[in-house]
Order: C-alpha cells, then structure tokens, then sequence
C-alpha cells in the first residue's frame, strides 16, 4: 500500500501522511461497496510486501482497472 500512497502524494501534491488518509478513505468505500469476494481480491492487492522496489502488485493499474470495472 506504500507503493499507492506515495504514487497519490506526487500525482495529487500533498504529502504522504494526507495521502495515506486519502487512500484509506477510497480503498474502505471500495471494500463496503464491492460484493465480498471483490473486496477480499482488494485486500489482497494491498497486502503486497510494500517495500517499493517494484516487485509488487501494480496497485495503480489495479486500482483504475476496478474503476473502469465499476464504471467510475
């Protein structure tokens, strides 16, 4: 999850403690609105190791791919 919340700090230009609550905020609306194997399937986007160094899931692609799913 570190991995999407700094993506969020340098595309929105906020720091990383406001973009961390941001991303809270939508991940928490997506898991309460998502049937629950969906939401079970973000939970486990987030769950990569969050080290940064690229071998984790693509949460960004991810992240828009459910949008587009969900026609947001």
């Amino acid at each position: 999850m570190e991995a999407l919340i700094k993506m969020v700090a340098e595309r929105a230009g906020i720091d990383e403690s406001q973009a961390a609550k941001a991303v809270e905020v939508v991940v928490g609306q997506l898991k309460d609105r998502l049937p629950e194997p969906m939401a079970g399937q973000v939970e486990g986007l987030l769950g990569g190791d969050g080290d940064g160094d690229g071998d984790g899931p693509d949460l960004g692609g991810a992240i828009g791919g459910i949008g587009k799913k969900l026609g947001l």
